[in-house]
């Protein structure tokens, strides 16, 4: 049975390509295109990751993240950020508060890949 992921992320053209190269790898996507959406399909279908960025309409990733985690049905998700916001004070505070990992656009699709991967202990 294929993995299952979650992309939220409000940029339509990054959703598209992080889907369309997941799905190349086998796995099942699901996309949110806000804080939101994201929390309500987070619940719906149990991903085995998420994919998220920080910067978003309708609750930003951060947001999410914190009540992603929260949540008794949602809080062993692993999540990645993936996100413009490179700066090392975010990075930090993401990884401090329990991020799998921390992606910087643009991005090496084969880096989000092995991220995945090894997340999901492929």
């Amino acid at each position: 049975m294929a993995k299952k992921i979650l992309i939220v992320d409000d940029e339509t053209k990054i959703v598209q390509l992080v889907a369309s190269r997941l799905r190349a790898n086998g796995y099942e996507v699901f996309s949110a295109y806000d804080g939101i959406q994201g929390v309500q399909v987070a619940h719906r279908e149990k991903p085995d990751c998420i994919i998220l960025d920080i910067r978003m309409p309708a609750g930003g990733g951060t947001t999410v993240f914190r009540y992603l985690k929260m949540s008794a049905e949602t809080s062993t998700i692993p999540i990645v950020f993936l996100t413009a916001d490179a700066s090392p004070e975010t990075k930090k505070k993401a990884l401090e508060e329990g991020a799998e990992a921390f992606l910087t656009k643009p991005f090496q699709a084969e880096d989000l890949l092995r991220t995945v991967r090894d997340i999901l202990h492929e």
